[in-house]
Parts: C-alpha cells; sequence; structure tokens
C-alpha cells in the first residue's frame, strides 16, 4: 500500500469538501477548486479527515494512489494558506515592473520589453525591480507560470545572468582561458 496514499488529510475547519462521482470539489477561505479523480481512486469522508482508497490493486490504480492523495492534499492547503513561488533577475539593467495587477513588464536584455499576463487565479507581486512573486491558490497553475517566466531568460552558465528561483543554485562554468 502506498505510503502517502494511505495517509488520512485534515480537514480544517472552514473548509468544506464535496464529493460527486469522480468530481471533488474544495470550498475555503481563498477560493474553490475542483477536480476529477482517475477511475479506480475514490474518497471518503470521515467527520474531518478524508481517506483516499483504491478499488483494487493493478499497477496503473497503485500508481495513481499516492498521486490523487497528494493533489486533494494541495487542493485543500490552497485555499487554506495558498502558494507562492519566488524569482529572481540577475543581469546588468535586467527587471520587472508591475502593470495593472495582473500584468508584468520584464526587461531582460532583448531589444522590446515582454509582458506576461497572469491567468484567473494567478495574482504577481514586485516588491524590489529583482525580485518577482507569484500567488495562487493552485499549485500547479502557480509553478506553471513561475516556468513559463523563467523560460523567457534562463540562467547561463557563466556570468548566471537571467531569471531563476530564489533557491536555485546555477552550476556555473569557466570562461574561455587568456592568451598565455
Amino acid at each position: 500500500m502506498s505510503r502517502i496514499g494511505k495517509a488520512p488529510i485534515t480537514v480544517p475547519s472552514g473548509v468544506e469538501v464535496k464529493t460527486s462521482g469522480n468530481s471533488i470539489t474544495v470550498k475555503g477561505p481563498k477560493g474553490t477548486l475542483s477536480r476529477e479523480l482517475v477511475g479506480g481512486i475514490s474518497v471518503r469522508q470521515e467527520e474531518n479527515t478524508l481517506v483516499v482508497e483504491r478499488s483494487d490493486d493493478e499497477r496503473t490504480t497503485r500508481s495513481l494512489h499516492g498521486l490523487s492523495r497528494a493533489l486533494l492534499n494541495n487542493m485543500i492547503v490552497g485555499v487554506t494558506q495558498g502558494f507562492s513561488k519566488e524569482l529572481e533577475i540577475v543581469g546588468v539593467g535586467y527587471r520587472a515592473e508591475l502593470k495593472g495587477s495582473s500584468v508584468i513588464r520584464l526587461n531582460l536584455g532583448f531589444s522590446h520589453p515582454i509582458d506576461v499576463t497572469a491567468p484567473a487565479g494567478v495574482t504577481f507581486e514586485v516588491p524590489v525591480q529583482t525580485r518577482i512573486i507569484i500567488n495562487g491558490i493552485d499549485k500547479e497553475t502557480v509553478g506553471q507560470v513561475a516556468a513559463n517566466i523563467r523560460s523567457i531568460r534562463k540562467p547561463e552558465p557563466y556570468k548566471g545572468k537571467g531569471v531563476r528561483y530564489l533557491d536555485e543554485r546555477i552550476l556555473r562554468k569557466a570562461g574561455k582561458a587568456g592568451k598565455k
């Protein structure tokens, strides 16, 4: 049995979980999330805990057991606390500025600035010109938006210039050896 899949999920007060067939809707103080579960996985609610169960021991069902539990847990954490990713911009003249509430203008060394629009449920913060904070209730969407912004100018290995995650380490390469 999956170690992650068999762990029960505690539902905090103020969070409402509704199941109907294979769909689950989680409603909390920050918003509402819903997801379709795959066949063979079911959710049983006991007072203030959720238990994710599988119908059989086939390989695909076993592999999706822990995943389904983790996704459901992320939904509950998202509607109560939310998720955030921080990006850091490194490079001379590279900067970000907030335009309105859901658009970021990035100057990353290209001939033109790049505007990135936040999808529904995601907000941007720019506390300093070289830092971007992406907030939202859906972990998958927050991570994908951060990855899309990072892919505009990935950090290069010689000087480390580009957009990186705040805790990311860049493996640096030695430059050309000078003439002797």
